[in-house]
């Protein structure tokens, strides 16, 4: 995944060896400045990733509602590539023209004859070649590959055939070298109008519309010397129209402009509100490194389960400090969606971390939190909101109960999702199972679970030091069924299932099955094959898989159950929310 950044090693090498042989690395070394200009390049990409991901600022306005999927995600990987290319390009002329080498700093002159030398010769070449690769003949073969990308995104204006990057090579090589070889040319030049190039390209893909329309209709002018994103998005939508690289002019002049273009353009960039999502799933941040797993930080790394990485803890400092903001000042925010059948799903994030559900000083601030989100949705229409992990610890409100309590006339269903949590432990239990050994036994879902086995005549030993919470959950059980429930205080007591020390690894996974002794992650479900522009995995799930907690909540929705889903799990509900959420296409992982 990673080798081809080896191909940067010959003008790494030479800059470390300017460093540590020659003592000093010298202001027209060529070798750095390649390599600083394709570090620029990078992250200006990377920011308009950022910001493109950013749905909590750009929502109203995405030009292409739908969300990019995986298959897209896989094929843009490696979209970077370009800067290889034009790394090796760089080096070979270099090389070839020792005057490049050479440049002072910065000459005036340069900027205009490149900016004529840009808009004289390679806007209509670029307008030429792309109206000819788009020629049944060519297309099919060379441009095909660019337009396979359904959603824009700043990666995909570098998803392209390797002749598309040959001859954009050249496009920008014509101002550039052009400048240079007039006798123009400087070092800030090179860097200005690669970075400018690069940001304009970004721009036009970013599916965001940034430009509000009074700027056109104040300058009308610049509707012809500068492509919005909403312009270049019709392109990929009618590709008849919209050839322009950027300077929508050269449209204009050989008649391919889409006449649709700036009333569209007002429409998108008037939107004041959004479509109002079905299902909420309201989540939280876990830890400070798991917090850079977003598509807003690292779109590519967020299509896959999260795992610390090495990459990662450079910017753990960063995302240390962002933790400190969002504690003081951020509110509820939208992280991600999906559809499924037609209905919007979102995952809205409240800014909190897992540590701080543990601080006694810190629980009236995130229930605010919970608060306002749930009033939101219900004021927005939203049909159900599920509670994940944290936020809807009993401690902290009662499983929910706090917020149906203080609010009874709420229209959204508030649902913690444990029902099916439950049923998806239940279910990984082998079937010919007669005893179980139980941990978290008087917790929730270690209630419902062993009240569950203990109907089905399963023994089930349960860990607690606490005889006063076992009776209490014995007594819940029919008459019949209290023997199955026995009280436990040590570890020890599971020693015929397997030697002690894989007893306390296994205790953190529920359940201890007799003789097939079975370790399990966090309970989850995957989501129905239908389901469309999922893009990001939920934390440490597979792509397509997230918490049990999630799909409870999906369940209710798509039942269309109209009862809140709080505070104990109702053990009668296991079966028919397990049966639920196969019928609807939920599978276990």
């Amino acid at each position: 995944m990673w080798e081809q950044y080896l191909l940067y090693g010959p003008l790494v090498a030479r800059v470390l060896y300017a460093v540590y042989i020659d003592g000093e690395v010298k202001n027209d070394d060529w070798c750095l400045h390649i390599l600083m200009l394709s570090g620029l390049r990078a992250l200006v990409h990377q920011l308009w990733s950022s910001f493109s991901c950013m749905l909590f600022v750009n929502r109203t306005r995405r030009i292409n509602q739908q969300g990019v999927e995986f298959d897209q995600i896989d094929a843009e990987w490696h979209w970077d590539n370009f800067l290889i290319l034009q790394t090796f390009a760089a080096s070979f002329l270099y090389l070839s023209f020792p005057a490049l080498a050479n440049l002072p700093i910065w000459d005036m002159r340069g900027v205009i004859c490149c900016l004529m030398l840009h808009m004289g010769i390679s806007e209509p070449l670029y307008y030429w070649l792309h109206r000819l690769l788009h020629s049944s003949s060519l297309f099919q073969q060379y441009h095909w590959l660019h337009h396979s990308s359904k959603v824009l995104h700043p990666y995909t204006a570098e998803h392209a055939t390797f002749l598309e990057h040959i001859l954009l090579c050249v496009v920008v090589g014509i101002p550039t070298l052009g400048t240079v070889f007039i006798g123009y040319g400087s070092i800030i030049l090179m860097y200005s109008y690669f970075l400018v190039f690069d940001f304009l390209q970004c721009l036009g893909h970013c599916n965001v519309e940034v430009f509000p329309h009074r700027l056109f209709e104040t300058i009308p002018l610049l509707k012809y010397l500068i492509r919005s994103p909403t312009y270049h998005s019709l392109h990929h939508s009618d590709m008849g129209t919209n050839f322009c690289l950027f300077m929508p002019l050269y449209d204009k002049l050989w008649k391919t402009m889409n006449t649709k273009s700036w009333d569209l353009q007002r429409e998108i960039s008037s939107r004041t509100n959004s479509r109002v999502p079905d299902f909420v799933f309201l989540a939280h941040v876990v830890d400070v490194m798991s917090s850079m797993h977003s598509q807003f930080v690292f779109r590519s790394f967020s299509s896959i389960p999260f795992s610390a990485k090495p990459f990662l803890f450079p910017g753990w400092p960063i995302a240390y400090l962002v933790m400190l903001v969002m504690w003081a000042k951020s509110k509820t925010f939208l992280f991600s969606f999906y559809y499924l059948r037609g209905k919007l799903f979102q995952t809205w994030a409240v800014p909190r971390f897992g540590f701080q559900y543990f601080l006694p000083f810190a629980s009236k601030g995130i229930n605010k939190q919970i608060e306002d989100a749930i009033l939101k949705a219900d004021r927005i229409g939203v049909k159900v909101i599920s509670l994940a992990a944290l936020n809807k610890n009993e401690g902290l409100n009662g499983g929910g109960t706090l917020f149906t309590n203080k609010h009874s006339n709420l229209k959204v269903r508030v649902v913690h999702g444990n029902t099916l949590t439950a049923a998806v432990i239940l279910n990984e239990i082998p079937q010919d199972v007669n005893e179980v050994f139980l941990t978290g036994a008087t917790s929730k879902l270690g209630r419902a679970i062993a009240l569950y086995l203990a109907r089905q005549k399963v023994k089930v030993l349960m860990l607690t030091l606490s005889t006063e919470r076992f009776a209490k959950i014995q007594k819940e059980a029919p008459a019949d069924c209290q023997k199955y429930l026995v009280q436990v205080t040590k570890y020890q007591a599971a020693q015929h299932y397997m030697d002690y020390r894989q007893v306390v690894d296994a205790a953190r996974n529920s359940f201890i099955p007799r003789r097939d002794c079975t370790y399990g992650k966090l309970a989850a479900m995957r989501l129905p094959d239908d389901v469309e522009g999922l893009g990001t995995c939920e934390y440490t799930m597979e792509r397509g898989g997230v918490h049990a907690c999630h799909a409870g909540g999906l369940v209710h929705f798509l039942e269309g159950w109209t009862h809140h889903e709080v505070g104990a799990i109702d053990v009668d509900r296991i079966d028919v929310v397990w049966e639920a959420a196969l019928r609807h296409g939920l599978k276990p992982l």
